[in-house]
């Protein structure tokens, strides 16, 4: 049975135990707030919200935020340094920006699009929530280490230390009983127990592993691989790795669809290890069921495709450009390029809010 949607986070600075913080209202403007149409999957709470991307420019330590449908800028704002990604709350209520710079994580309140206190955090690089809401996952890449933490105060509960280097991205298996998480430095993958954090295996996967995704049929997981260009089919039960589709050059994020018939692989177009271009950025598109590549999107011009979300309708996917300092959105139904804003220097793991979904198990949307 196909897993339709997959996506985001939970979250909050010091509010009361079981909802998100209440952000301070700011002097300066604000996004004008146009309410969302109605979308289905979309909950209910989030249908006056403005549709709105937000995009993390690592290497400016702002935030640049759009709106879709005007295909503009609407405010830039400063947070802490090297903000790598945007991450829905798990009760959907706050957006997380992840500044592993600055050891801090930024709340924005999406209402106004507008940003409140940071809040003091070991090294977020990337951020999950576990299926049931108990606790925060900060991926703590320096340190070597995931982070348990209470999803709205962030109070530390408990630390695990992990058998590999450059821990990255990971997604939970569909019972939510355990998660793969990716190490880039050292090509593992490793299968972790949700509730005792226990190593369960370790998988010696490719070159360079990114984004982890639970593909639609919820059977098994894709695996991003830099340097091999193409995405890892991986069992995650025996923890072995069962196929390989090639996708193109510099393969980093994986995006199912919210139907689950097409998974979406960006692929940069540029490998940092070999400092410098070897081929122009695109976008694959995989059959849902099958994981055939169907499809491949170039970015005209070149580009460099990383990280993003769809609309909330679906019919638009919004992506950062990591090395060209702008933002690309990709018409779902034709492959064409629709948007191309210039924002900040080194755009990251950007999001699109709202989504369809009943909670957020983090990264830049992996909503469920």
């Amino acid at each position: 049975m196909a897993l339709a949607l997959v996506v985001l986070g939970l979250a909050a600075c010091s509010g009361p135990a079981g909802r998100s913080p209440t952000l301070p209202a700011l002097s300066s403007p604000t996004p004008t707030q146009v309410p969302s149409p109605p979308v289905a999957g979309l909950r209910a709470d989030l249908h006056t919200l403005p549709v709105r991307v937000y995009v993390p420019n690592s290497l400016s330590n702002t935030v640049t935020v759009l709106d879709p449908a005007k295909q503009q800028a609407l405010v830039t704002f400063r947070v802490g340094k090297a903000p790598q990604h945007v991450v829905p709350s798990y009760d959907l209520r706050v957006l997380w920006v992840n500044n592993n710079g600055a050891d801090t994580l930024t709340p924005i309140d999406p209402h106004s699009g507008r940003p409140g206190p940071p809040v003091a955090v070991a090294d977020p690089y990337n951020l999950y929530f576990t299926p049931d809401g108990r606790f925060a996952v900060v991926v703590a890449e320096r340190l070597q280490r995931l982070d348990f933490r209470d999803p709205h105060t962030f109070r530390l509960v408990a630390s695990a230390a992990v058998p590999c280097r450059g821990p990255n991205h990971l997604d939970f298996s569909r019972d939510g009983a355990y998660f793969l998480l990716s190490c880039e430095f050292d090509g593992r993958l490793v299968k972790m127990d949700t509730n005792s954090r226990r190593v369960l295996g370790v998988l010696q996967l490719g070159a360079m592993p990114q984004d982890v995704r639970l593909a639609p049929d919820g059977s098994r997981f894709l695996v991003a691989d830099l340097i091999r260009d193409g995405v890892h089919v991986v069992d995650g039960e025996r923890l072995r790795a069962v196929g390989f589709i090639r996708t193109g050059i510099g393969a980093h994020g994986v995006y199912p669809d919210f139907q689950g018939r097409r998974v979406y692989v960006t692929n940069r177009g540029w490998h940092t290890v070999y400092g410098g271009r070897r081929g122009p950025g695109s976008v694959a598109v995989l059959d849902g069921r099958t994981l055939h590549l169907l499809l491949r999107w170039p970015v005209p011009g070149g580009g460099s495709p990383d990280m993003g979300n769809f609309t909330p309708d679906g019919q638009q996917l919004w992506l950062s450009g990591r090395y060209d300092d702008e933002v690309y959105a990709f018409d779902t139904r034709s492959g064409t390029l629709v948007a191309r804003i210039r924002v900040g220097r080194g755009p990251h793991g950007l999001t699109v809010w709202p989504q369809p979904g009943r909670y957020s198990l983090g990264h830049t949307g992996n909503m469920r």
